[in-house]
């Protein structure tokens, strides 16, 4: 039996297996950065089930229209929490808008990738994964990346030089984006002041059969999560917080837990935390005051969870080393579903958070038509990969070319993360003009004509998705000069009903909606 076919099997033991990192100070993954205790963290905070985008972060310049389309879910207009003259945040999200308002907020719109799939367990797959869509595969897009630098783990893992925990699951179930070859490079930790031991046994010798070697990695693992666990619990009570956490707020102890652990010295690079309950087909709000319900319990935690933690790595004086990013495996659809909720979808923000994130929104409102389809959801405008390579690239320091090879070929970075020791400045100025990407007729039948201006020449991709976020073609991929461009595309072979052009130069994204006859 081969390792990673045991530990898939061992499910009734995942201790042993999920929990088994390396300390992250000597990778190659974070060599720009030197092995001192200030080295930079990663927090990553998973959305379970699938978060509303439109009831989170609200299009203002397209209420009206969503209002038709969400007449018993959408928010009073007078509720809402503009951040500026387009967007505004849920009336839960207070917190939210205080990060924002300090600078610690970056925004990205409408994130999935392409031949999104609404399967919770799929989407889920891909997004800790870091696949292709058609694609499976048995690693996470952090594992990967780890993998590179240690390939002999977990042999001798801890020692002398890496003695910490690579990466941590606060709670009770292992992160799979941390899932390397050969095992799972973080360690699950549900209270780091009660981290306890696994009796080891004694050791006898190994049988000479199949199992021998398994057996051995089982006793090597149980070895070194004791080893873990005992480091974790010191340098946890090591540290300290410097500010009070919201009561009854499990997402907000378990962002404490780390923020302890960091300020008490642990080299962990990784933190992953959860926090459930956005699948939302039902009793998404309360009937007759939409401010209220499941979603608006649950960005309540959200909000004032990482508030309260990023003013405590403020406190502590960490600001510069901690960035924390959301996520979560779909969108909802754009109609409501009658049942003061909403069913999968597509795209959805995600929110990053820190002194270093690049603060603002990156991506244009989406746009709602008032004929929307029953299937449609928010069409993606940015690749989830991008988003996580862009971390791995300006946050990690990790080359560009490994990025491509770790996540995908077509990577395109974006401006989510800046350098922290420069000043902070405004985003720079878009490629394209300020007229938008363009698409007539509307309806159209077998012919189509778009119509776009780039200020500068550089490589365009022109790409065709249908209603559920299936990729349809991808009409070029090319460099083309500055100007005024016309794409006349033939629409013969495209399916009836809603179409999707996407538009990408660089960090930079258009996207125009059409109806095929």
């Amino acid at each position: 039996m081969r390792r990673r076919k045991f530990l898939a099997t061992s499910a009734g033991i995942p201790l042993l297996f999920n929990q088994l990192p390396r300390d992250l100070s000597s990778s190659r993954m974070f060599s720009a950065l030197g092995s001192e205790p200030d080295e930079r963290v990663l927090v990553l905070i998973q959305l379970n089930g699938g978060n509303d985008g439109l009831n989170t972060l609200v299009p203002l310049d397209q209420y009206d229209n969503l209002a038709a389309v969400r007449p018993t879910i959408i928010l009073p207009e007078n509720s809402l929490l503009a951040i500026d003259d387009t967007k505004a945040l849920h009336p839960s999200l207070a917190g939210f808008r205080d990060i924002w308002d300090a600078g610690e907020l970056a925004i990205v719109q409408d994130v999935s990738y392409p031949e999104q799939n609404r399967s919770h367990f799929r989407s889920t797959d891909i997004w800790h994964s870091g696949s292709e869509s058609t694609e499976y595969l048995r690693t996470g897009w952090l594992g990967r990346t780890l993998d590179t630098d240690h390939p002999t783990y977990p042999t001798d893992y801890p020692n002398a030089d890496f003695s910490d925990p690579i990466a941590i699951t606060v709670g009770t179930t292992v992160s799979d984006t941390c899932q390397g070859q050969a095992g799972n490079f973080a360690l699950t930790v549900s209270n780091p002041f009660r981290a306890t031991s696994i009796l080891e046994g004694t050791a006898g010798p190994l049988p000479s059969t199949l199992r021998g070697p398994e057996l051995d990695f089982l006793r090597t693992s149980v070895s070194q999560t004791n080893q873990y666990s005992a480091i974790v619990k010191r340098k946890a009570e090591a540290g300290s917080s410097l500010v009070d956490y919201p009561e009854d707020n499990l997402l907000a102890t378990r962002l404490q837990y780390v923020a302890q652990m960091i300020s008490g010295g642990m080299q962990t690079k990784v933190y992953v935390v959860s926090l459930g309950g956005f699948d939302t087909h039902g009793n998404q709000v309360v009937d007759g005051d939409t401010t209220t319900g499941e979603h608006a319990e649950l960005l309540t935690q959200l909000a004032e969870a990482v508030k309260a933690f990023q003013a405590d790595i403020n406190a502590l004086g960490l600001g510069e080393r901690v960035i924390g990013m959301t996520y979560s495996e779909f969108g909802r659809r754009i109609r409501e579903n009658g049942g003061l909720g909403t069913d999968h979808g597509t795209a959805a923000p995600m929110f990053l958070f820190g002194d270093c994130v690049n603060a603002g929104a990156l991506g244009d409102n989406p746009t709602i038509d008032t004929q929307v389809d029953e299937l449609e959801g928010v069409a993606m405008q940015y690749d989830f990969r991008d988003v996580y390579g862009s971390v791995l690239e300006d946050w990690f320091g990790v080359e560009e070319h490994v990025v491509r090879d770790i996540l995908h070929n077509t990577y395109t970075k974006l401006p989510v993360v800046r350098n922290c020791a420069d000043p902070i400045s405004s985003t720079e100025e878009s490629a394209f003009a300020k007229t938008q990407l363009t698409l007539a007729p509307s309806p159209f039948a077998n012919q189509a004509q778009l119509r776009f201006t780039t200020k500068t020449k550089g490589l365009v991709r022109l790409s065709v998705y249908d209603v559920n976020g299936s990729l349809v073609e991808t009409l070029f991929e090319r460099r083309l000069p500055a100007g005024e461009q016309t794409v006349n595309v033939n629409t013969r072979q495209y399916p009836s009903g809603v179409i999707i052009f996407h538009l990408q130069r660089g960090a930079e994204v258009k996207v125009v909606r059409g109806v095929k006859q």
